[in-house]
């Protein structure tokens, strides 16, 4: 049992945040975008900065690379669970929009299971050997692996009064930033859930959004006739 305590802690924590949305939805949504721009501009303000100290001061941060990098992924994994829940990921729907309204919506739902089940085999594959299938790990098992080892990052380290204040290692533990392998996917399955839920009940027609374009124009033709 004492295995299995990474996958409680993310339970509760996805029901945490699933019931905080549902008391608070505006707040949380605001939360959560404002920590994906959060990502964006210190990725920018990153790489202006050692463009800067590079070209004009001959230096720069050792770790600026690792640094952007762990962001970048950081704002993939959490990026996509944000898009299925905003309904901004692109794709071609012109099948489903061919089929009778009963199939499109049967193939979304398919979809929306598919995006679960998708989440569920990258966050650990126990599942799938209960039903035959010879694979070993998953996100969780190799984050948890992570956390025993206590290992740290290539170039990222504490700041030094942190490391005397909290008498913690030099390179900034490997653990920290995988957590958003399992909180990324966690997050994943919770939105492919919703959006089924969503596509179930009417609220959404599909995962996906491919007719931004002529919605905009619809909306805008007034204007654009002008």
């Amino acid at each position: 049992m004492a295995a299995y305590w990474p996958h409680l802690y993310l339970l509760i924590l996805v029901a945490v945040l699933w019931i905080l949305e549902l008391r608070f939805y505006k707040f949380m949504h605001h939360i959560e975008e404002h920590f994906l721009i959060t990502i964006v501009a210190l990725i920018t303000l990153v790489s202006f900065g050692q463009v800067i100290a590079r070209y004009g001061f001959n230096t720069g941060w050792s770790a600026a690379l690792e640094f952007n990098t762990v962001l970048f992924s950081w704002l993939i994994l959490f990026g996509m669970s944000y898009g299925i829940k905003t309904n901004l990921h692109l794709g071609v729907d012109i099948a489903l929009k061919a089929m009778p309204k009963r199939l499109e919506k049967t193939f979304s739902l398919f979809g929306a299971v598919c995006v679960m089940a998708y989440g569920l085999m990258l966050l650990d594959s126990v599942w799938l050997e209960m039903l035959g299938v010879d694979v070993r790990g998953g996100a969780i098992e190799y984050w948890a692996k992570m956390y025993k080892i206590g290992i740290g990052a290539e170039e990222l380290r504490y700041p030094v009064w942190a490391q005397e204040i909290f008498g913690i290692q030099e390179r900034f533990h490997r653990w920290v930033i995988l957590l958003a392998l399992p909180l990324g996917l966690a997050m994943l399955v919770l939105r492919g859930a919703q959006a089924f839920v969503d596509i179930a009940t009417g609220k959404r027609a599909m995962l996906i959004s491919a007719h931004e374009a002529e919605e905009l124009v619809e909306e805008n033709k007034n204007i654009l006739s002008d």
